[in-house]
């Protein structure tokens, strides 16, 4: 028990250094120094700095599932569904927010991104939220299209170069949660036709 606390103290130690300084100030001597721990403390936990970034990476990970990818199935209700997804991505997009150099490090190859463990998670949630809040629309293949817009690196391109506040960032959340959500197209491929009702 001792152990797992004074990892998570460390981890917790890491992630202000990262929120409060940035990435290049993470190294071990300072969450050694954050922690009040002996360096080789924390060498001896991590191994090396990209284990450290790792474990940081993975713990971020854990305490998002936990809040909102764990516990109770999914939605009952089309409500319930709508109100599980804007809360998800919302909780996303504020702690992109406060990891954006930490996420962005980590991005995977374009040819991985989509296969890696969480990604395919939130897809999962996303898509049975949305089935659920409007049973009509292509619930697979729009809760990609939900999630690309959760994407770390077009969030700090908005934020950083666009100037974006988060509540706006937030909103359009909201907005696509809301838009896709209102009435649900009926397409009919047959034939090479599409045919849409309201």
């Amino acid at each position: 028990m001792d152990a797992a606390r004074n990892r998570a103290r460390l981890l917790d130690a890491a992630a202000r250094i990262v929120q409060e300084q940035g990435l290049k100030h993470l190294t071990m001597e300072a969450v050694a120094t954050a922690a009040g721990v002996g360096k080789g403390t924390v060498f001896r936990r991590f191994g090396d700095r990209a284990g450290l970034l790792g474990a940081l990476l993975q713990h971020s990970e854990d305490t998002f599932r936990a809040a909102h990818l764990s516990g109770p199935a999914p939605a009952d209700s089309r409500d319930e569904a709508i109100e599980q997804l804007c809360a998800f991505g919302v909780a996303a997009i504020r702690r992109y927010a406060q990891e954006f150099e930490l996420q962005t490090a980590a991005e995977a190859a374009p040819d991985q991104r989509y296969r890696r463990g969480p990604r395919r998670s939130y897809h999962e949630r996303v898509s049975v939220l949305l089935a659920l809040a409007a049973p009509q629309a292509d619930a697979e293949l729009l809760g990609h299209a939900l999630l690309g817009y959760l994407e770390p690196v077009l969030l700090r391109h908005l934020s950083d170069q666009c100037h974006l506040p988060l509540r706006r960032l937030e909103g359009g959340w909201l907005e696509l949660v809301t838009r896709l959500t209102r009435s649900a197209p009926t397409t009919d491929w047959g034939n090479g036709r599409r045919r849409v009702e309201s």
